[in-house]
């Protein structure tokens, strides 16, 4: 309900609508007791500053404040306007702290005005950045089944997506396959180094030349596309009085491969992580890989490979240790 205050002030907007003011009457609105007053002037015109008379003209187009009928009019509106507002405001009061079904809550109304206030961008990506890690760490405690349930639901939306029917004979079972497929591909998240050399370290002082595995299938899905990229590693290092079993190095190949990867960082990994595994004097990679986001899509160039290579330690700093490795593996 609107206040005394704004009921008196429509009973003025009527009184000047009803009763126009003959020349040279004019009404001072008097906005606290909502009561009109009707005036003439000395000489039965206004006057502007210069003293010349406008009778009947509105002057506020000459900066000169005007009291004429329609000025006083939209000004006692203006005031109920603001009456009203207020009365509004009022009124929700008692709804925030009752905050019954279906209205604002304190809350709720203190949530939009954070909303409306501008954030920067980096104040967004470092929150966004907490709410990212937050789900990935729930949704990585989850059991396999629920993974494989929420995997499955996915794939039969991409596969209505694409145009095709989820419940038609052939793509009846293949969500749950596609999601244990995609689960294998990517196992090398819950492995480590330690875990796949399970202690098959041993001390081995007598030999301290070079030691090679070549030719190592590898496979591995593209970050960028998710489609498969695959080739071989080599991997070479000369020990420091520790040697490795000669299958650890291919589990270590293949803990980084079955992650979402770029054959460069690949490369790397297999590098840093035998150094970090038995301390050599040297390590050599190189991967030679085709990708199919170049074979099947994109360029579509099927004979194009790609050939990376990572050296530390020794093989580094000698480019004859480097020759020798590469004439042993294939390579010129």
């Amino acid at each position: 309900m609107l206040s005394a205050n704004a009921a008196i002030d429509i009973k003025a907007i009527s009184s000047i609508r009803s009763s126009p003011l003959s020349d040279g009457e004019f009404s001072s609105y008097d906005g606290e007791s909502g009561l009109n007053e009707n005036t003439t002037s000395s000489n039965n015109s206004t006057e502007n500053l210069d003293g010349v008379s406008e009778k009947g003209q509105c002057t506020l187009a000459q900066g000169i404040l005007c009291i004429c009928d329609q000025c006083e009019l939209e000004r006692a509106m203006m005031k109920v306007s603001a009456l009203k507002r207020k009365n509004q405001v009022c009124t929700l009061i008692p709804k925030i702290k009752g905050g019954g079904e279906g209205e604002q809550t304190e809350d709720s109304i203190v949530r939009k005005e954070q909303s409306a206030v501008p954030v920067s961008k980096s104040e967004n990506e470092n929150e966004n950045k907490g709410l990212t890690t937050t789900n990935n760490c729930e949704i990585a405690e989850e059991s396999k089944e629920e993974k494989l349930q929420r995997m499955s639901a996915a794939c039969r939306t991409i596969l209505q997506c694409i145009g095709e029917d989820p419940d038609r004979e052939g793509l009846l079972k293949t969500p749950t396959r596609w999601a244990n497929a995609l689960l294998f591909f990517t196992k090398g998240y819950k492995e480590t180094v330690a875990s796949v050399a399970n202690d098959a370290i041993f001390t081995e002082e007598s030999h301290r030349e070079m030691v090679v595995v070549k030719d190592i299938d590898i496979h591995s899905l593209c970050e960028h596309h998710m489609v498969p990229f695959t080739g071989r590693v080599h991997i070479g290092y000369i020990p420091n009085g520790k040697i490795i079993g000669l299958s650890k190095l291919v589990r270590i190949a293949e803990v980084f491969a079955r992650r979402l990867q770029v054959q460069e960082r690949l490369t790397s990994q297999i590098a840093d992580s035998i150094v970090e595994a038995v301390g050599p004097l040297g390590v050599a990679v190189a991967l030679e890989c085709s990708h199919f986001c170049m074979i099947m899509r994109g360029v579509q160039k099927v004979g194009a490979s790609t050939i990376t290579t990572a050296y530390r330690g020794c093989f580094k700093e000698d480019v004859t240790m480097r020759t020798e490795f590469s004439t042993i593996i294939g390579r010129r």
